[in-house]
């Protein structure tokens, strides 16, 4: 698939184009698109709905694991391995 310009990235986003897709449609798009083409909120439930699994914000950042667990090239990640994706001196423990 081409890399779009921002312009048609731009465009795209504006037609709402997303409407007429599947989950599994809108997350194989936008993951292979550097530019965001949808509302990030929209993209994200298609992750999540496409995996099967919650998917932290932070995940994002390594997209191309995204993409792998997608393709059914890796498998999920475990909860430890979420969260070591943060770095350590970012982590907050609060514990009641």
């Amino acid at each position: 698939m081409k890399n779009l310009t921002k312009e048609q990235a731009t465009a795209l986003y504006n037609s709402g184009f997303w409407h007429e897709m599947g989950y599994r449609e809108r997350a194989l798009f936008q993951l292979f698109q550097p530019l965001l083409c949808m509302p990030f909120d929209v993209f994200h439930e298609a992750v999540e709905k496409t995996l099967g699994r919650p998917v932290w914000t932070h995940e994002f950042a390594y997209k191309e694991d995204i993409e792998k667990e997608l393709l059914g090239e890796k498998p999920p990640p475990t909860f430890d391995e979420i969260i070591n994706l943060i770095p350590k001196d970012k982590r907050l423990l609060i514990i009641k």
